[in-house]
């Protein structure tokens, strides 16, 4: 009987996690994941899983597609875009219907339930927390020798990066003085803020704030952007303000502290509800947290050897179009499909060529992507600013995105796969 492939994790959060559901159905794979932290869990709020991320999880098996509703995930009827300020005021921009559709659109799930969720099954032993990758080092044979900070040690034939946008693993794959090794500022920054559902209804009313009719809601303003939606089956609301800050694009900045009076003149035009809103749900308190919002040049390169970078490590993107978390869940499926396949380390290798030939060009599509659609939601468009009439409809920006026939792009991976083993042959 052949020895297992060994595949280490580095970094449980959502990426990693995901990958790590998506990997438990091999025998002949051993899995570990190393977190950095001292335990495993989630900091963000909530994230969207689209319904090509649901497609995806279809094709991962049953046990990780029931994995969202054990989460609290909730489906969300209909996506609305809102002009907030200027002609127009109050007009919806574009609206999907998930009915009127007839295909699933989204679901927000909280971050911390649903990365319990994707570990509740995992046997502990293959869990391990406090684990901070230092280096690795390569052997002859493609086989690596993980170090971590606490000077323990890993062997394993396949290192996979899940460590976010601060990877120590993207440098290891791509240098670590390639312009692309660390990312970048945007300068756009957002304050996100979670409610409990009976405060954000009685702010904003039934009209916008709906477990019965859950809506997502984004609203586009002079400089300015404000997103809600209901989250974790119907108690809580995501409550989101956006802005930009020129001076900090490029700059090295993460954060910033953002006064309750200057949150209060960013939405001075803006509606009546809105502006009560912003006031009750982040202005009782003198300051708030902003984080500014970075992402990753493109890569030459996803995988190198025995290593690659999946999830923010491989194409951390601005939110804007709601993917982080849906490319993170694709990334899983196209992984384990070809992981799957591998039958010695050296094919595993071949399937890590495989996965970066299949997945670096519509995630990299999808980073600039967001870009272009952010500026556009605050009214920074290059050719349209607030006049929202020239940007035309803004909803077949996400077509590319949602309409991917997942199957085809698994499958697409497994060719791809078959040719690079063939080729060696």
């Amino acid at each position: 009987m052949s020895s297992p492939i060994r595949i280490a994790i580095s970094g449980g959060g959502l990426a990693g996690a995901s990958l790590m559901q998506a990997l438990l159905p091999y025998p002949h794979l051993d899995v570990h994941i190393f977190e950095s932290a001292s335990a495993f869990k989630e900091a963000g709020l909530a994230i969207g899983v689209t319904r090509n991320a649901q497609a995806a999880l279809d094709l991962i098996g049953p046990p990780a597609a029931g994995l969202l509703k054990r989460a609290g995930a909730v489906p969300q009827r209909g996506v609305r875009f809102m002009i907030a300020q200027g002609e127009g005021e109050g007009e919806v921009i574009n609206e999907i219907d998930e009915i009127t559709a007839g295909k699933r659109l989204t679901s927000i799930v909280h971050r911390a339930a649903y990365l319990q969720e994707l570990l509740a099954d995992v046997p502990a032993e293959r869990l391990h927390a406090g684990k901070q990758l230092q280096a690795a080092d390569r052997s002859p044979d493609g086989s690596l020798t993980l170090k971590f900070t606490d000077d323990t040690t890993h062997e394993c034939d396949i290192l996979v990066g899940a460590d976010g946008i601060h990877s120590t693993v993207r440098k290891l794959v791509l240098g670590e003085n390639d312009p692309a090794a660390s990312p970048r500022n945007t300068g756009l920054w957002i304050v996100m803020s979670l409610q409990p559902y009976a405060k954000a209804h009685a702010s904003m009313g039934e009209g916008l704030v709906n477990a019965d009719d859950a809506r997502e809601y984004s609203w586009v303003g002079e400089g300015n952007y404000i997103l809600h939606n209901v989250l974790s089956g119907g108690q809580l609301v995501q409550f989101v303000i956006g802005s930009i800050d020129p001076e900090a694009e490029g700059s090295d900045k993460w954060h910033r502290a953002v006064k309750a009076y200057e949150i209060k003149a960013l939405y001075t035009g803006w509606p009546p509800q809105l502006r009560k809103a912003v006031d009750e749900l982040l202005c009782q308190e003198n300051e708030q947290d902003a984080i500014y919002l970075w992402e990753h040049p493109p890569a030459s390169s996803y995988a190198s050897g025995s290593m690659c970078v999946m999830g923010d490590a491989a194409h951390a993107t601005t939110p804007w179009q709601g993917s982080g978390g849906g490319m993170s869940i694709e990334d899983s499926l196209i992984l384990s499909t070809v992981l799957g396949r591998a039958k010695t380390p050296a094919e595993a290798q071949v399937a890590l060529k495989a996965y970066d030939l299949v997945r670096r060009p519509r995630t990299q599509r999808i980073v600039e992507s967001s870009r272009g659609t952010g500026m556009l939601l605050i009214g920074k468009g290059a050719q349209t600013g607030m006049e929202m009439k020239k940007a035309g409809n803004l909803l077949p920006r996400w077509d590319f995105i949602l309409d991917i026939d997942m199957l085809e792009h698994r499958n697409e991976a497994i060719e791809k796969m078959r040719e690079l083993l063939a080729s060696q042959a």
